[in-house]
C-alpha cells in the first residue's frame, strides 16, 4: 500500500478544508499515513472487531440477569474495535480521543439539539409520506420501575459510545479507501466517508425499526449526518459521542415526561 502522507506539523493548506465544518489545525488520523499507516489487512480486522462487537450487542446471548447483565454486551461492544484499533496503532490508537473542556460541552448540546430539530422534521415529513415504526426501546423504557430506568440509561452510555465507533472507524477506513484507492481530494473523502458511514449506520438499525428501509435511510442516515459533524469539525470522538449520549438521554426523558403527564391527566 502506498500513501501520500503530509506533514502532521504543518496546518493544512484552507483549500482542502471544509472551512466551516471544520476547526483550524489538526487532521483526520491514518487515512494519510499519519500518525501510522494501518493496512487494508489490518482495517478488515478493525472492521471485523467491530461487526463482532455489534453481534454481541444484538445476538440473543443469554446473560446474566439484572442490570450488569445488561451492561456486559454494552460494554464488550466498543471494547472489540477499541482493542483492534490498539492492536494493529499500538502507540496511536488514542488519537481519535481528545480534551473535554467547556467548548466541548457546549458543541456536544450544540449539536444534540440541532439533531433533534432535524431529526423531528425530517420524521415529520417521512410519516406523513409513510408508516414509521416507533422505537421499542422507548416503549420498553415507560414500563420500567425507577431502577429499570436508572439501569438503561447507564447501559446507553457505553452503546452509544459503541455507535459512534460503528460509524467513525468506517469512516476513517473510508477515507483512506477513497483518497489512495480511488484518488479523491480530501474534501471529496470527507463528504463520501460522511455520506456511506451514514447510510451504513442507518441499514444496521433495520432490524430495530422493522425493516423500515425509507425511516432508516431518511430519518436515521439525516440524524447520523448531524451526529458525525462534531467529529469532523473537532476530530474527536468524545465530543459525538456526547452529542449522542444528549441528543438521546433529552428523547428519551420527554417521553417519559410526556408518558407521565398523560397518566395523571
Amino acid at each position: 500500500m502506498t500513501l501520500v502522507t503530509l506533514d502532521s506539523s504543518s496546518p493544512l493548506p484552507p483549500a482542502q478544508r471544509l472551512r466551516r465544518l471544520e476547526d483550524p489545525g489538526g487532521d483526520f488520523p491514518f487515512y494519510n499515513g499519519e500518525p501510522t499507516a494501518i493496512s487494508w489487512l489490518q482495517w478488515l480486522f478493525v472492521l471485523g472487531a467491530l461487526a463482532a462487537g455489534f453481534l454481541v450487542l444484538v445476538l440473543p446471548i443469554p446473560w446474566p440477569g439484572g442490570a450488569l447483565g445488561a451492561l456486559i454486551p454494552a460494554i464488550l461492544f466498543p471494547a472489540f474495535p477499541v482493542a483492534a484499533l490498539a492492536k494493529v496503532a499500538p502507540k496511536h490508537w488514542t488519537v481519535i480521543f481528545g480534551k473535554v473542556g467547556g467548548r466541548e460541552l457546549r458543541l456536544m448540546f450544540g449539536f444534540a439539539l440541532l439533531n433533534i430539530v432535524v431529526s423531528m422534521s425530517v420524521g415529520v415529513i417521512v410519516s406523513a409520506l409513510t408508516a414509521v415504526t416507533p422505537n421499542a426501546a422507548a416503549q420498553l423504557l415507560g414500563s420500567m420501575d425507577a431502577a429499570g430506568r436508572l439501569a438503561f440509561f447507564a447501559k446507553t452510555v457505553p452503546q452509544l459510545f459503541g455507535e459512534e465507533l460503528i460509524t467513525l472507524l468506517p469512516f476513517l477506513a473510508l477515507m483512506q479507501l477513497l483518497s489512495v484507492r480511488f484518488s479523491v481530494g480530501r474534501k471529496g473523502a470527507i463528504i463520501g466517508a460522511w455520506l456511506i458511514s451514514a447510510l451504513l449506520f442507518g441499514l444496521i438499525h433495520l432490524p430495530t425499526y422493522d425493516w423500515n428501509l425509507v425511516q432508516c435511510i431518511a430519518v436515521i442516515g439525516s440524524a447520523r449526518l448531524v451526529l458525525t459533524l462534531p467529529w469532523i469539525l473537532t476530530k474527536n470522538i468524545w465530543v459525538s459521542t456526547g452529542a449522542h449520549i444528549v441528543n438521546d438521554w433529552l428523547l428519551f426523558g420527554v417521553g417519559l415526561l410526556g408518558a407521565g403527564l398523560m397518566t395523571q391527566a
